[in-house]
């Protein structure tokens, strides 16, 4: 009986520790199924509705370019591509042989296909053929019953209506590279582009818009089930540009018989850009679809350069074209406009000898003579007078030496050498020659194309610091200073820009001598003068030399640039305004390689500054049949 008792006491205890031990375990299930359903109940719905609904982005269309007068430059179209869905078809290899009857289709590509087919789900759509024309379209449509698995689908992309005529100033659009990559969930889209140069690059996050989204319900396997709700994006903004097409495709088309060589043309009182090309030149348009290897490398490889804004990167010694930059220092320094030179067709300085481009010399100049003649001789004296500090400082306020600040990426700054610049850089002192040489723009100065057509508007608005852009928009107006008579007579316009504490009169003495190279029968571009009465244009011819004349070639002769090689030739300068007596229009041109700045690059600048007066938007409207005419 007793030991009855004890074993029924260890069974009551032991089965006392396991209810207790069941208790507990079944208490803190409960307490962990509170906590995941109730306290955690919300997290965890969450995260099952993620799993069961997606977020996707929607791509928003990209921002239109135009031009002042609203031509479209930069578009978005309708682009058809044919994807291939896995599922739908048997045998994908025997539906890429069908597609290949109507569309071409290489073995590389099918090869790609196959491969992206194998690593991706079954029911992905890969792509097959994008840039398809709309009869290829229609074909596979009509034939979708012969083609299992294969559908059409349609998203934009970038069209530019006039192929290369702004290609420099537009840019283009390309795919995200690793580099571009921000953080913007919109880069990481499949097929998205970014501007990679000119405007596209510059207003690119204007231009790109925001993205909306698309929530989907798909399966456990990443399906798409339905379409839930859309939210559609921000288109991009559209941007206006300041050129004016028409004159950009007359300033193209000017060019286009030349290797190489560049055109600004903009306003002196505001700083739009009427019209900036180089050649050759390139289709933007390329870009979008993707270049192959070979096309990549035969626009990079090529010595010509076609995808360099010659006008804006494009660096050269600006020849007699900085001729205006030596007056000025000489005028503001207190050498008088009176101050004359004989030239004999050459200056000796030590025992090195520094010539005139005119072998017998021009005789006795002033210095409106001096630019007139364009003579060599006048401006090394200058230079020597003034030196090379001097000449410096006032090139420097003219735009030089430095990026102007234009809205476009890559500008360069050029070279304006002095003392200080020399010791850095080369690590030598300046020596008296070097100042000669610099006086007539040769020897280390710089400059590019945008710079030089800046200095004449600078010289042609009175003297105020315009700044060149490509942004169309209402800040840059000029403005009317009403004269003490209330207007009329005493009313002068003037760019909303500060002054560069010219005096008038010395910006006078460089006017009139520039007016008397195109309207004197004696100046060095009078040949390119602009005859029609009201329209008559100043200017000022350059040719600037890329090789060393020996003292053995100056013996015998100097060789023409037509015998030499293309690579050895001068380039050819020219910049100008007009018209002369109301400037609003400034030109710089520069040929490579051209030979002589009046001959080559003067009637090009004399036609641009002709046609943008006949199309002032003051007195005549837009070519109304440019935006429709195949311009190439």
């Amino acid at each position: 009986m007793q030991q009855d008792k004890e074993l029924y006491r260890t069974f009551s205890r032991r089965a006392a520790i396991l209810l207790g031990t069941q208790a507990v375990l079944f208490g803190a299930l409960g307490a962990r199924m509170y906590y995941l359903q109730v306290v955690e109940g919300d997290r965890y719905s969450l995260l099952a509705e993620e799993n069961r609904i997606n977020l996707r982005l929607l791509p928003p269309p990209r921002g239109r370019i135009l031009d002042r007068f609203g031509v479209p430059l930069a578009t978005n179209d309708q682009n058809y591509r044919v994807v291939v869905v896995a599922e739908q078809t048997d045998d994908v290899a025997q539906t890429l042989a069908a597609l290949g009857r109507l569309v071409p289709l290489d073995p590389e590509e099918r090869q790609r296909i196959l491969k992206e087919v194998g690593k991706k789900r079954a029911f992905v759509p890969i792509t097959v053929k994008e840039n398809l024309d709309w009869p290829v379209v229609a074909s596979i449509e009509v034939n979708t019953p012969d083609l299992p698995g294969l559908s059409i689908e349609s998203e934009r992309s970038r069209n530019y209506p006039f192929g290369g005529l702004a290609a420099h100033v537009l840019g283009y659009v390309g795919s995200v590279a690793e580099a571009d990559l921000t953080g913007d969930p919109l880069l990481e889209l499949p097929g998205f582009r970014i501007g990679k140069s000119g405007a596209e690059k510059q207003y690119d996050l204007a231009l790109r818009g925001s993205a909306g989204n698309s929530q989907v319900e798909v399966n456990a396997v990443g399906r798409v089930i339905r379409e839930l709700a859309r939210v559609e994006g921000q288109p991009g903004a559209d941007l206006y540009v300041s050129l004016d097409m028409a004159l950009q495709n007359f300033v193209q088309q000017r060019l286009a018989a030349q290797l190489s060589g560049s055109a600004v043309l903009l306003d002196v009182m505001t700083g739009e850009i009427l019209a900036m090309a180089s050649t050759p030149t390139f289709d933007p348009s390329v870009f979008d679809r993707g270049l192959t290897s070979a096309e990549w490398q035969g626009l990079v490889g090529d010595k010509l350069k076609p995808l360099s804004n010659k006008a804006l990167i494009g660096q050269y010694a600006p020849g007699s074209t900085f001729k205006m930059m030596v007056a000025l220092a000489g005028l503001e320094a207190g050498i008088g406009a009176e101050h004359s030179v004989y030239c004999p067709g050459v200056m000796a300085l030590g025992n090195a000898r520094f010539h005139c481009w005119k072998k017998g010399g021009h005789g006795t100049l002033d210095m409106i003579g001096g630019l007139r003649h364009s003579c060599d001789v006048y401006f090394y004296d200058l230079a020597r007078r003034v030196g090379i500090d001097a000449i410096a400082a006032m090139s420097r306020r003219f735009g030089f030496g430095s990026p102007l600040g234009i809205d476009m990426p890559g500008e360069r700054g050029g070279v304006i050498p002095d003392r200080a610049w020399k010791q850095a850089t080369l690590g030598d002192i300046w020596h008296p020659g070097e100042t000669l040489v610099a006086g007539i723009g040769q020897g280390f100065i710089q400059t590019t194309p945008l710079q030089l057509a800046v200095m004449t508007a600078r010289i042609a608005n009175g003297g105020y610091g315009v700044i060149p852009h490509i942004r169309r928009d209402g800040e840059f107006r000029a403005s009317r200073i009403v004269g003490r008579d209330g207007g009329g007579a005493g009313s002068v316009t003037v760019p909303p820009y500060p002054s560069l504490g010219i005096a008038p009169e010395h910006l006078g003495v460089v006017i009139e001598g520039m007016n008397q190279v195109s309207n004197n029968p004696r100046g060095t571009a009078y040949r390119v003068r602009i005859d029609t009465p009201g329209f008559e244009l100043a200017g000022k011819t350059g040719t600037a030399q890329v090789r060393r004349i020996t003292m053995s070639e100056r013996a015998t002769g100097v060789r023409k640039n037509e015998d030499l090689p293309w690579e050895q030739r001068d380039h050819a300068l020219f910049v100008g305004f007009a018209p002369v007596h109301a400037p609003r229009y400034a030109v710089s041109v520069v040929i490579e390689h051209g030979g002589g700045g009046s001959a080559v690059a003067g009637p090009i600048a004399r036609d641009v500054l002709l046609e943008a007066q006949l199309r002032d938007p003051v007195r005549r409207r837009p070519d109304a049949t440019l935006a429709h005419r195949d311009v190439g």
